[in-house]
């Protein structure tokens, strides 16, 4: 016999006793159950993005630098609330203000329109072995799209191709690497350095002494933008590359290097410093001011906020853009899940921005 009455549940026991127990304590019984099996999901296997609700894509999400070609490209035929699955990101390095603000916009991404998408993000520290190691986890934790912006295109071949084996697309992003995926996002290296290399010779007419400071020796970014660079100078012989030297896309090492190559030629022997990166640039323009060079010219590359704010001072002539890749890394990788086609490459736009249209630009970039 069972019923219930008031605040208690009873029952008969099997010696025939009435035994009884309060409703309140069952409730507390099962509130502690649900919480237990809800507290044993390991938060490093997936960010939850918590969003009930995903927002639709509209053409101002892309931004200025993803064009109508790119837009073509990643347009989702999918509802956004059916994209399911588990994606890894593996970040170069988070110590580049250009990797932290990958990894912020990826996650803002995937939590404004993908609810249902498990993002798992790793630091890959700019060491190779580490981002190998981030590559291995997530395979092994079952993603099906890996997003990887590598450390170095080389290195990481082998990685990404077990991940290919595994079954997982893979979408690469900033840099290229050296294993076949399903799509590159990013903008052209060798046209940036071209664009950068035709302003500087068009501001300097043609003449003068430039030193270049490159990034990381074996960054694919570092290789073609130099490889632009060269291209966009080839025909102005009176541009002469008097100094070229690595500074790791690091303000420190930018500001060194520029220091050492300051005292190495004396006032009236450099017009110009072409750095591969603004992160460099800053240190550059460190240097500059303390040895009262003004006189040196400075073109740069990434579009920065900073570097926005330096040429609006007159401190940089310009920078070419490198646009953020997300949200489109983010919006490839719901195609990938949904099985939907996608070009091999996907081309963002990537402006020269002077004081003229610095205005323009301000606030569209990290």
């Amino acid at each position: 016999m069972s019923g219930i009455g008031n605040d208690f549940i009873f029952f008969e026991g099997e010696s025939g006793t009435m035994k009884f127990i309060r409703i309140g304590t069952l409730i507390g019984i099962s509130v502690l159950m649900l919480f237990t099996v809800a507290c044993g999901r390991s938060a490093s296997e997936s960010v939850s993005n918590g969003a009930a609700t995903p927002t639709a894509i509209s053409a101002n999400d892309y931004g200025l630098y993803c064009g109508p070609e790119c837009q073509t490209a990643l347009k989702l035929k999918a509802s956004p609330e059916s994209i399911k699955g588990k994606v890894g990101f593996a970040v170069a390095s988070t110590t580049f203000a250009y990797g932290v603000a990958l990894k912020n916009k990826t996650e803002e991404a995937a939590k404004k329109f993908f609810p249902n998408m498990e993002l798992i993000v790793g630091d890959g520290q700019n060491d190779p072995s580490v981002q190998t190691g981030l590559v291995d986890d997530f395979i092994a934790k079952g993603i099906k799209v890996l997003i990887i912006n590598a450390v170095e295109k080389e290195a990481l071949a082998p990685a990404v191709k077990r991940a290919e084996k595994a079954g997982i697309k893979v979408i690469s992003i900033d840099r290229t690497v050296n294993a076949p995926v399903l799509t590159t996002i990013k903008a052209k290296d060798i046209d940036i350095g071209e664009a950068a290399g035709k302003h500087l010779v068009s501001v300097l007419n043609g003449k003068g002494n430039v030193v270049e400071i490159q990034g990381s020796p074996s960054a694919s970014p570092t290789i073609d933008r130099h490889q632009g660079f060269m291209n966009a100078i080839k025909d102005a012989p009176g541009i002469k590359v008097i100094a070229s030297q690595n500074a790791n896309y690091d303000q420190a090492q930018g500001l060194k290097v520029m220091e050492d190559i300051l005292q190495r030629f004396p006032k009236g022997q450099i017009d110009a410093v072409f750095t591969h990166a603004d992160m460099m640039t800053l240190g550059a323009i460190q240097a500059i001011k303390a040895a009262g060079r003004n006189e040196i010219k400075v073109f740069s590359i990434d579009g920065q906020g900073t570097a926005f704010d330096a040429i609006a001072n007159g401190d940089i002539d310009s920078t070419v853009v490198y646009p953020v890749v997300p949200p489109m890394s983010v919006i490839a990788a719901a195609k990938a899940l949904a099985g939907e086609p996608m070009p091999d490459f996907i081309k963002l736009e990537s402006p020269v921005v002077t004081k003229e249209n610095v205005a323009k630009y301000k606030g569209t970039t990290y």
